[in-house]
Protein backbone atom coordinates (compact mmCIF):
# COMPACT_ATOMS: atom_id res chain seq x y z
CA UNK A 1 0.00 0.00 0.00
CA UNK A 2 1.46 3.21 -0.82
CA UNK A 3 2.78 5.86 1.81
CA UNK A 4 0.29 8.79 -0.15
CA UNK A 5 -3.06 9.20 -0.65
CA UNK A 6 -5.27 11.03 -3.52
CA UNK A 7 -6.79 12.99 -1.44
CA UNK A 8 -5.41 15.94 1.29
CA UNK A 9 -6.24 15.96 4.43
CA UNK A 10 -8.08 19.18 3.93
CA UNK A 11 -10.24 16.91 1.43
CA UNK A 12 -10.59 14.25 4.29
CA UNK A 13 -11.42 16.85 6.55
CA UNK A 14 -14.18 18.67 4.39
CA UNK A 15 -15.79 14.61 3.97
CA UNK A 16 -15.60 13.99 7.71
CA UNK A 17 -17.49 17.18 8.65
CA UNK A 18 -19.99 16.78 5.75
CA UNK A 19 -20.69 13.30 6.47
CA UNK A 20 -21.45 14.21 10.43
CA UNK A 21 -20.96 17.60 11.55
CA UNK A 22 -21.25 17.26 15.19
CA UNK A 23 -17.73 15.21 15.24
CA UNK A 24 -15.33 16.98 17.81
CA UNK A 25 -11.83 17.76 16.30
CA UNK A 26 -10.20 14.45 18.01
CA UNK A 27 -12.83 12.22 16.39
CA UNK A 28 -11.87 14.10 12.91
CA UNK A 29 -8.33 13.83 13.33
CA UNK A 30 -8.85 10.01 14.28
CA UNK A 31 -10.95 9.87 10.41
CA UNK A 32 -8.47 11.73 8.50
CA UNK A 33 -5.23 10.02 10.57
CA UNK A 34 -4.15 13.00 11.92
CA UNK A 35 -3.68 14.35 15.11
CA UNK A 36 -5.98 16.49 17.33
CA UNK A 37 -3.75 19.76 16.83
CA UNK A 38 -3.57 19.10 12.91
CA UNK A 39 -6.69 18.44 12.87
CA UNK A 40 -7.43 22.02 14.47
CA UNK A 41 -5.40 23.78 12.58
CA UNK A 42 -6.63 22.35 9.27
CA UNK A 43 -10.62 23.06 10.50
CA UNK A 44 -8.94 27.08 11.40
CA UNK A 45 -7.92 27.05 8.11
CA UNK A 46 -10.68 25.98 6.16
CA UNK A 47 -12.46 27.99 8.21
CA UNK A 48 -10.97 31.23 7.74
CA UNK A 49 -11.02 30.00 4.04
CA UNK A 50 -15.52 29.79 4.23
CA UNK A 51 -15.07 26.53 3.21
CA UNK A 52 -16.45 25.37 6.78
CA UNK A 53 -18.65 27.31 8.99
CA UNK A 54 -18.06 27.22 12.48
CA UNK A 55 -21.67 27.84 14.95
CA UNK A 56 -21.40 27.46 18.67
CA UNK A 57 -23.96 25.14 20.42
CA UNK A 58 -23.58 25.36 23.92
CA UNK A 59 -20.17 24.01 24.97
CA UNK A 60 -19.70 22.41 21.45
CA UNK A 61 -18.53 23.53 17.41
CA UNK A 62 -20.85 22.41 15.13
CA UNK A 63 -19.01 22.69 11.21
CA UNK A 64 -21.00 23.13 7.68
CA UNK A 65 -19.51 22.65 4.65
CA UNK A 66 -20.20 25.68 2.06
CA UNK A 67 -20.63 23.38 -1.03
CA UNK A 68 -21.38 26.09 -3.39
CA UNK A 69 -17.18 27.51 -3.17
CA UNK A 70 -15.20 26.69 -5.69
CA UNK A 71 -12.58 24.28 -6.02
CA UNK A 72 -9.41 26.10 -5.34
CA UNK A 73 -7.61 23.65 -7.89
CA UNK A 74 -7.64 25.44 -10.96
CA UNK A 75 -7.21 22.30 -12.94
CA UNK A 76 -9.83 20.18 -11.43
CA UNK A 77 -12.77 18.97 -13.43
CA UNK A 78 -15.19 19.61 -10.80
CA UNK A 79 -16.11 23.16 -9.85
CA UNK A 80 -17.73 23.16 -6.34
CA UNK A 81 -17.14 21.45 -3.42
CA UNK A 82 -20.41 19.90 -3.51
CA UNK A 83 -19.17 17.96 -6.60
CA UNK A 84 -16.17 16.64 -4.89
CA UNK A 85 -18.35 15.61 -1.97
CA UNK A 86 -21.38 14.10 -4.05
CA UNK A 87 -18.30 12.04 -6.18
CA UNK A 88 -16.49 10.74 -2.82
CA UNK A 89 -20.25 10.01 -1.49
CA UNK A 90 -21.04 7.62 -4.06
CA UNK A 91 -23.32 10.52 -5.94
CA UNK A 92 -23.18 11.61 -9.38
CA UNK A 93 -21.93 15.06 -9.57
CA UNK A 94 -24.00 17.65 -10.60
CA UNK A 95 -23.83 18.06 -14.16
CA UNK A 96 -21.77 14.71 -14.88
CA UNK A 97 -22.40 12.50 -17.97
CA UNK A 98 -24.57 9.91 -15.80
CA UNK A 99 -26.84 12.72 -15.09
CA UNK A 100 -27.14 14.00 -18.51
CA UNK A 101 -27.91 9.92 -19.88
CA UNK A 102 -30.53 9.64 -17.40
CA UNK A 103 -31.86 12.58 -18.44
Amino acid sequence: MPQWTFLTNHALVLLCVARDPDLRLREIGDEVGVTERAAHRIVGELVGAGYLTRTRIGRRNRYSVNTHLPLPDPVAQLKRVGDLLQVLAGEPAVGSAGERDAG
